[in-house]
């Protein structure tokens, strides 16, 4: 959790176009959009490096400065990625009061695949959910959650009222109704497998037989010119 907040100094900016965009960018700076707190939206840049580093080690809030000005509480509310190279290219963020519950998403993360016994049966482990909405204060907020999935046996289905949440939050999806994990079978990917197989191979005969009928029709066309 984020018990102290790191610094991030960035730069205002005003909207100059997607070029000037891309020429910030090579530079190695992050344009970002700060929005919240009662206040109107505030462009700006920020080191790329600066940013990167705060978002990795800050938990859940940030003290922004802009300008130089005082800092305040904010927390990132969505980033963008590069499809190709995964970097960070635009972020918004959200102004906050540290004795406010928000809302966040956090990622979910599964311990212990390798150990369940269904996994060394040669079973199938799905993570069906990655990503948990939460509410908590912004200093509450946990980076991840952990649970672990080392004793799940075939044909368990692990639902999100499995899951205790860490002291302060509160887990706001559907307990009963969302899965997080399920451990199939090994045959059922096998039949799974079978049936595109199948799929396949019908495929590739219906357009075989299309084939066949239009050079057929090409052949009695041939015949009636002649």
């Amino acid at each position: 959790m984020a018990s102290t907040a790191t610094k991030l100094n960035v730069t205002s900016r005003t909207a100059e176009g997607s070029r000037a965009a891309r020429r910030m960018r090579r530079k190695g700076r992050v344009l970002g959009v700060l929005y919240g707190g009662g206040q109107d939206p505030v462009g700006f840049d920020a080191d790329a490096r600066e940013l990167r580093h705060a978002l990795a080690g800050s938990g859940a809030v940030l003290d922004l400065s802009v300008d130089g000005g005082r800092a305040a509480p904010v927390v990132l509310k969505e980033a963008q990625r590069h499809p190709v190279r995964g970097e960070t290219i635009h972020v918004d963020l959200l102004r906050v009061r540290l004795d406010e519950e928000i809302t966040a998403v956090v990622p979910l993360e599964l311990l212990g695949a390798d150990d369940a016994p269904g996994v060394k049966e040669g079973g199938v482990l799905e993570q069906i959910t990655r990503e948990l909405n939460v509410e908590a204060l912004p200093t509450a907020i946990p980076e991840s959650i952990v649970y672990e999935v080392g004793e799940m046996q075939i044909g368990d289905t692990i639902l999100l009222s499995a899951i205790t949440a860490p002291e302060g939050v509160t887990l706001t999806d559907d307990a009963e109704e969302t899965v997080i994990a399920t451990l199939s079978p090994p045959k059922l990917q096998a039949e799974v497998e079978e049936e595109i197989e199948s799929e396949t191979e019908i495929v590739g005969e219906g357009a075989a037989e299309g084939e066949g009928a239009a050079e057929d029709g090409e052949s009695e066309g041939s015949s009636e010119e002649e």
